[in-house]
């Protein structure tokens, strides 16, 4: 069977990316995208060969999504492939053209439904804000329509299934994103906390830099990369204004680095609101180490409070410190449990959730 992925854009890759390679590795699928970073997918251990471009897209925002749609709902492969995966809230689009299909849900379009408001108060100008109100309500109107497009829908977690319940009505099965637990180590206590995000406002990278602060005798290393749109910019520009001494940032890393920094830090850090999923909390706990997170989105379906980690309720910069300071007296002794924790994700199971679905 010859599949093909839609994906958004692979320019910047998070955790979403990470599972599209993953999966179009073990299905011998081809992946159909815009702007493409052929390095930094190489610099992971994946092949290019099987990336194609539909087109590149601009940088900034919303155009960027707005080409993006538009080039995704234009495209039409014939019958090339005899399955297509959806994967790209953005490319939902395709869905008419490409029959049968699945739309696997890393979460619907999170800056016009879930995070709308916090979207439009944190990162809108306020005289672009009637103009966004607009652009988010087409865009709504247009995902319900494309949706009737859709054959069959996957949600990524509990958390996304719900989301995908509230916004359009749908009843979704969950199949969790896998990690390659084999392919992580456990280390020493290098002395440093780990936190592995995109730097973008929702992930509340200040809170952490805000906290370290104020734990001069620790140390955090922030692997955070971010998209080059001008706000994107602006917020890594702000996170780097504000770090003091003990904090580092490390703008990109190889796979074999991030692997490293995973085995040998002190505990693992992340602060994003109302995660879709959460996949860098599983790398880290195959890691065997414990996971500081907000108890809320998919973080309360993968992090065992006080076997794996510390879900922090409400969480601000002094509960963050607490956080660090509890964890942090016995991080080593999280190890076993942490391990076990993430074998549940291998992509073994996921792969074979998968082709269950297609079938």
């Amino acid at each position: 069977m010859k599949i093909a992925i839609f994906h958004n854009f692979m320019d910047n890759i998070g955790g979403a990316e990470l599972v599209d390679l993953i999966l179009a590795r073990e299905l011998k699928a081809d992946i159909y995208t815009t702007n493409i970073d052929h390095e930094k997918i190489r610099k992971m251990g994946f092949s290019t060969d099987n990336i194609f471009s539909i087109g590149r897209i601009p940088i900034n925002a919303p155009f960027r999504q707005e080409v993006a749609y538009w080039k995704f709902k234009k495209l039409n492969l014939g019958k090339k492939y005899d399955f297509y995966i959806i994967a790209g809230d953005w490319a939902m689009s395709a869905g008419k053209n490409h029959k049968p299909n699945l739309w696997y849900v890393y979460s619907p379009k999170r800056e016009i439904w879930d995070l709308f408001s916090f979207t439009r108060n944190h990162t809108v100008k306020w005289y672009e804000k009637p103009i966004f109100d607009v652009w988010a309500w087409y865009h709504r109107y247009l995902d319900r329509r494309d949706l009737k497009e859709i054959d069959r829908i996957v949600s990524t977690s509990g958390n996304v299934q719900q989301r995908v319940k509230r916004y359009f009505g749908k009843d979704t099965n969950v199949i969790y994103p896998p990690i390659e637990a084999s392919k992580f180590y456990c280390g020493k206590n290098g002395g440093y906390w780990l936190s592995v995000n995109r730097l973008i406002t929702h992930k509340r990278v200040d809170m952490q830099i805000k906290a370290f602060e104020k734990l001069p005798n620790e140390k955090l290393v922030v692997v955070g990369s971010y998209e080059k749109s001008r706000h994107f910019q602006k917020y890594a520009n702000y996170i780097n204004g504000i770090k003091p001494s003990n904090v580092e940032i490390r703008s990109w890393v190889s796979d074999e680095e991030l692997k490293e920094l995973y085995a040998n830090c002190k505990g693992f850090i992340t602060t994003s609101r109302d995660e879709d999923f959460g996949l860098t909390v599983l790398e880290a706990m195959a890691s065997g180490k414990p996971v500081i997170a907000p108890n809320e989105g998919g973080y309360k379906e993968t992090i065992i409070n006080g076997e794996t980690g510390k879900l922090v309720e409400d969480i601000t910069v002094d509960k963050l410190i607490e956080a660090v300071e509890e964890i942090g007296r016995n991080s080593g002794k999280y190890e076993k449990a942490c391990l076990n924790q993430a074998k549940k994700f291998d992509v073994k199971i996921f792969i074979k959730k998968m082709i269950d679905e297609i079938k």
